[in-house]
């Protein structure tokens, strides 16, 4: 049985990278289409196998009680997105905006993208989970400029070159870390290991860890999206296929978060004075009030929630800087809702920009009496992503103003008035586009709206009933976290 564990997690990495090689040499876009969809579920069943039987951690990877939750949601939406990815991208194909040339680069550069976050997930080494983030980065720059227009060039372009620099701070404040443990674990990849490093925190070096802390939560918090780094996303979001944007919303900014908050939990195991959390907390708050405010200059549809989703990197930020269990708790929450929600906002999205032949608010009137069936599904979006009941992300946004409104009412209270903001922006651009007079122009819609049902669906039954055991494993999680 352990060896189906230790199998489970070499193929967890094994299935994408293998088959982003076949990937690349399938000129067929519909056989290449059906074969992505076929190994993402192949990759979410390895997955689930480690819910039966983890493996003992050794020097390259590690399965736990943080990780696998982030496993088990990378696996899953990345499975409903190569559903949506299917239909959405043979339209693309019938009006010319890609090229079977280009899809074939696409799928592998897709598997490429799984293959980078779940190394940066399961490893056990600093490095790997360096190395795991910037292949995912590569990767999604790649497919965010897959078009090939000025806007998209220049969208992965200005991705490039601010993610290398958060890449560059992140790399630093790995080194810096290893420099801290090297003096009590030696040189070599021992002082590279997580387990060693949080059963040794107490002999590290504190001034090293308080300054690599800084430098790490610049560098991964540029992936996450958070302000000010955030400026590559929403231009990613706009220009690149919608697929892409439900995958960087609803993964990538998960997986640069969960590096974050390994790096906390070794510094809160630490004899390290100043802690992360005031700096997680004040990041937390600019980036959402920051994002609440420009919520209401947007004219693009995609970069309205983008912009979306740095708001909630900053609530998210916030719920782990607060710490604490119903803090912590409230985090793990928030992000797998967010993750399940976003990623069908943006399926959506994807149906509605096809429909109507354009991203711009503007242009996109009346959707519940054009298209009933994509108006009605963007307003259950809006509404789940808006934080209303009986949605998950409402139950998560009431753990966390109730247990800071206990501790600090003041943080509370801002971080309320972030939310509500937020709130007010959304709800109003939902009221024009799916109400009221359609506007011209309509063209049928193929991809699957499966994804966007079974998402929704989730995240109905988490805000209604959440599981026991998933609150469980979340307040076990959380005491981890510290």
């Amino acid at each position: 049985m352990m060896n189906v564990a230790t199998g489970a997690v070499d193929a967890t990495i094994a299935i994408p990278v293998v088959s982003a090689t076949i990937l690349a040499m399938v000129s067929h876009w519909r056989l290449a289409a059906r074969l992505n969809v076929f190994v993402s579920l192949a990759t979410l069943a390895d997955i689930s196998l480690l819910l039966l039987r983890r493996p003992a951690s050794n020097g390259l990877f590690l399965v736990d009680d943080l990780n696998i939750v982030f496993l088990l949601l990378n696996g899953f939406v990345g499975f409903t997105t190569s559903i949506f990815s299917a239909g959405y991208i043979a339209y693309e194909l019938e009006t010319g905006n890609l090229t079977p040339r280009y899809l074939r680069f696409y799928h592998a550069m897709y598997q490429s993208m799984m293959a980078g976050m779940n190394l940066a997930l399961i490893t056990n080494n600093l490095g790997l989970m360096w190395f795991g983030i910037e292949l995912a980065t590569l990767a999604t720059v790649m497919m965010v400029g897959i078009y090939r227009t000025h806007a998209a060039v220049e969208a992965a372009w200005k991705y490039l070159i601010l993610a290398s620099v958060g890449i560059a701070l992140a790399l630093f404040g790995t080194i810096l870390v290893y420099l801290a443990a090297e003096p009590a674990l030696g040189a070599g990849m021992g002082a590279m290991q997580w387990t060693n490093l949080l059963h040794n925190a107490r002999l590290l070096d504190p001034a090293m860890l308080n300054v690599a802390f800084i430098f790490l939560l610049i560098g991964y918090g540029t992936k996450a999206g958070l302000v000010p780094m955030h400026a590559w996303l929403p231009d990613a979001h706009a220009e690149g296929p919608t697929p892409i944007s439900a995958v960087l919303s609803g993964l990538l900014l998960n997986v640069a978060i969960y590096v974050i908050l390994r790096f906390k939990v070794l510094l809160a195991h630490s004899s390290v004075i100043s802690e992360p959390n005031v700096l997680m907390i004040g990041t937390g708050i600019v980036t959402l009030l920051f994002a609440a405010i420009m919520l209401y200059r947007r004219r693009d549809i995609k970069r309205m929630f983008a912009y979306s989703s740095v708001e909630h990197m900053g609530i998210i930020a916030f719920a782990f800087g607060v710490g604490g269990t119903l803090g912590n708790v409230a985090g793990l929450l928030q992000m797998m809702m967010h993750s399940l929600t976003k990623s069908a906002i943006f399926f959506t999205v994807g149906h509605v920009a096809q429909a109507k032949g354009t991203q711009k608010i503007a242009d996109i009137r009346g959707l519940t009496s054009s298209h009933p069936l994509l108006g009605w599904m963007l307003v259950v979006g809006v509404v789940a992503i808006a934080g209303l009941p009986p949605f998950g992300i409402f139950t998560s946004e009431f753990l966390l103003i109730t247990s800071t409104f206990a501790h600090a009412p003041i943080l509370a209270v801002v971080l309320g008035l972030g939310i509500l903001l937020a709130f007010g922006a959304l709800i109003g651009r939902m009221t024009t586009l799916c109400f009221g007079t359609p506007s011209p122009g309509s063209h049928p819609v193929r991809a699957s709206k499966t994804p966007i049902l079974l998402h929704f669906g989730i995240v109905l039954f988490g805000g209604m009933a959440l599981p026991v055991f998933l609150y469980d494993w979340f307040a076990h999680v959380a005491l981890l976290l510290g």
